[in-house]
């Protein structure tokens, strides 16, 4: 196998594709539909992928929900801002989080938060100069974080989001991702009704996506790149449904690059599932062969991301980078609140 550099994942993407705000119309969003044999591409709206699945496919959508994790604030002794995003929970009112500016951040200080409603007291850095901080509130955690918390968008999306709701799928269940499951956006309740009519089966699963989802690759050479760690669970009742697909020849359709990743993390060597929880940092890139996954609805990502590389891994490097450059000239809108892409 050829070494996989992170410069073959390169495009030049204009700023102005990456989409700032969402779309009125969550299903309204195009669709690039991409033939992982042949490449051959067509162009249409999210909400005909119903004419795409087939009665019998599963379709694995991942119900994480996106806590409003990002909390501002000001230190008790000075007075100054400070910002706090909250990236994976230790116990109970123990959190790891990203501090800035860090360096005003010591074990010991004290933060506090709207109303003085909430507190945080730095414990510890922990690896990557995160702090392990303690909250103090009166009432529910999740009350008052919703209540004083902002969505924590990724960096280059820099409009203020005026619905919380609109970066948080229509199916989000359980608290825990520091980013949204962003293909699952393009789904309404109709439309998942629509699908469900047409004798698709719909499999959930859960993976919570940490912020390292963002992090740039720096490793030159990819298979030195370390992949984050996150935590997933797939239930008996998924699992039943994906194997049932599997065994009767139908397709598993995941939404998004979690999905994908926690059906591949979860499989056995011969591709079925069972029920189980855990962590993972699989890490697909272009010579993995896929066990359960067989096509994919995914966004359009940036470029030398592990995302594309992932998309590469399915499709075809060639197939990918030729999609993406049809995508830029036909002016599709990338990254979260952007447009989606059918891989089949």
């Amino acid at each position: 196998m050829e070494t996989m550099k992170k410069s073959d994942f390169y495009f030049e993407l204009p700023q102005e594709l990456i989409a700032q705000d969402p779309l009125e119309d969550r299903s309204g969003s195009r669709l690039l539909i991409l033939d992982k044999e042949s490449g051959r591409i067509e162009h249409h709206i999210f909400r005909d992928i119903v004419d795409y699945l087939r009665p019998g496919d599963c379709l694995v959508l991942n119900n994480t929900k996106v806590l409003p994790a990002r909390l501002m604030g000001v230190k008790e002794d000075t007075g100054a801002s400070i910002e706090l995003l909250l990236l994976k929970r230790r116990q109970d009112d123990v959190w790891e989080t990203l501090v800035k500016p860090g360096k005003k951040a010591k074990p010991g200080t004290r933060i506090t938060f709207g109303d003085g409603c909430l507190m945080a007291e730095v414990l510890d850095v922990v690896e990557e100069g995160n702090r392990l901080v303690r909250f103090s509130y009166e009432g529910i955690f999740e009350e008052v974080l919703d209540r004083l918390g902002e969505m924590p968008l990724p960096p280059y999306i820099t409009h203020k989001l005026q619905d919380k709701n609109r970066y948080q799928t229509v199916y989000a269940k359980y608290d825990g991702s520091a980013a949204a499951p962003t293909a699952g956006l393009h789904f309404t309740k109709e439309l998942l009704r629509k699908i469900e009519e047409k004798g698709v089966e719909i499999a959930y699963v859960t993976l919570h996506v940490g912020l390292g989802t963002f992090r740039p690759v720096k490793a030159d050479n990819i298979l030195e790149h370390h992949m984050h760690s996150e935590y997933y669970q797939v239930t008996k009742e998924a699992a039943d449904k994906i194997n049932r697909a599997k065994a009767q020849g139908y397709r598993v359709v995941c939404v998004g690059t979690t999905a994908c990743r926690t059906v591949e993390s979860a499989a056995r060597e011969d591709g079925t599932l069972e029920e189980c929880c855990g962590n993972t940092d699989i890490f697909i890139y272009p010579g993995y062969r896929f066990k359960v996954l067989d096509c994919l609805i995914t966004n359009f990502h940036l470029p030398e991301s592990t995302l594309v590389m992932l998309v590469s891994a399915l499709a075809g490097r060639e197939h990918v980078m030729e999609a993406y450059e049809e995508a830029i000239r036909e002016k599709y809108r990338f990254f979260s609140f952007g447009d989606a892409m059918f891989i089949h």
